[in-house]
């Protein structure tokens, strides 16, 4: 008997994202032939990687539109999937082919719409081209409605990989260690957490504390002079875009995450951070306040009201101890990820009427 071949589903989003490299993954692991169309390319093994010209404006996906119709027409795949509102979003709408899925990220929809009443009607055209629409939070899910699709909504977060993000003893950890996770781009306020770690260093001179920045961006040459100017280059290091062997290695090392963006949906650097027991401080955003306890939420820009917050734990060890077995708990719960790409895999079915 012959077996009837696997489903294939085509992804767009950034290829160097590891969100998408990650979705990739897990849909391959549940059966799925997996394609990719990106206009930032980078190799994914066992993955078609099909390429469209650089987006270097906003205003660039316009003209991407025709090259991503004559993908998808090659490919043929039975779902197609875009990562990303308001870039790949976009472009899935205009080329009409259906079973169609979009997930949301939190800026496409919290931040851009915002922008200007074009933008506005933009996206609730787009969304409503859609047959499924994710995304991580309550408050993405609250502006999904106001845009009023008509296709069903879910909320779905990216989870943790449980058996690579996973607590390290405490006591194994040394001294106070920091460390970020996020982006070094405007919205993730790093210049914020750099002029916090200052003003805490500067009130505990006895202390020999540590700060580590993942993630890179755009703004690295300006961390960079921020850190020289404040001096603190023996003490902040950039360790830039990390794999996720190479974040779990950082992460073991820490006691404290921190997390300060203006804008958010669920952040998996926040829930990767509390898969390995630490103690997180983060923006407070309505998606935050669904893992975090109040205390531990600061307003984004707020350096001052950060750098008393992180001082709290850095000076109370056993508080900081138990608010990130806390969070590893709570993680433990309700944040694997293998279930939620489960739920994945189970609309795809539904969706590509798989009985």
């Amino acid at each position: 008997m012959k077996h009837a071949p696997p489903r294939h589903l085509c992804l767009l989003g950034d290829a160097t994202s590891p969100h998408v490299q990650r979705w990739a993954r897990e849909m391959q692991q549940r059966g799925w032939c997996v394609s990719l169309i990106t206009a930032r390319p980078a190799p994914l093994a066992d993955v078609e990687v099909r390429t469209l010209r650089p987006v270097r404006r906003s205003i660039d996906w316009l003209f991407r539109v025709r090259e991503t119709k004559r993908h998808l027409r090659e490919l043929a795949p039975d779902i197609v999937h875009a990562h990303y509102v308001t870039s790949y979003g976009y472009l899935a709408a205009r080329c009409g082919r259906h079973p169609l899925v979009m997930t949301a990220w939190g800026t496409d929809l919290l931040v851009t719409p915002l922008k200007s009443p074009w933008m506005r009607w933009l996206t609730a055209w787009t969304l409503r081209k859609a047959d499924l629409i994710t995304g991580d939070s309550a408050s993405l899910m609250e502006a999904v409605a106001r845009f009023g699709p008509a296709c069903p909504a879910e909320e779905i977060h990216w989870g943790v990989d449980l058996h690579r993000f996973r607590p390290v003893p405490w006591n194994n950890k040394p001294a106070v260690q920091l460390v970020s996770l996020r982006a070094w781009e405007p919205n993730y306020c790093i210049d914020t957490i750099v002029e916090a770690f200052a003003r805490l260093r500067a009130g505990l001179p006895h202390l020999d504390l540590r700060l580590h920045l993942l993630g890179g961006g755009s703004l690295e040459a300006a961390l960079r002079q921020q850190v020289h100017t404040a001096g603190l280059q023996g003490c902040v290091l950039l360790h830039g875009r990390l794999d996720d062997a190479g974040m779990a290695h950082v992460l073991g090392d820490c006691r404290i995450s921190v997390s300060v963006p203006d804008s958010d949906a669920t952040s998996v650097a926040v829930l990767e951070s509390m898969a390995c027991g630490l103690a997180v401080v983060a923006s407070d955003l309505q998606a935050n306040r669904h893992w975090l306890g109040a205390q531990w939420l600061v307003n984004a820009g707020d350096a001052a009201g950060l750098a008393d917050t992180l001082r709290t734990l850095v000076t109370d060890d056993a508080t900081a101890r138990l608010v990130g077995e806390r969070n590893a708990a709570r993680i433990a719960k309700d944040g694997d990820r293998a279930i939620q790409m489960d739920r994945v895999h189970a609309l795809y079915q539904r969706l590509a009427g798989a009985q």
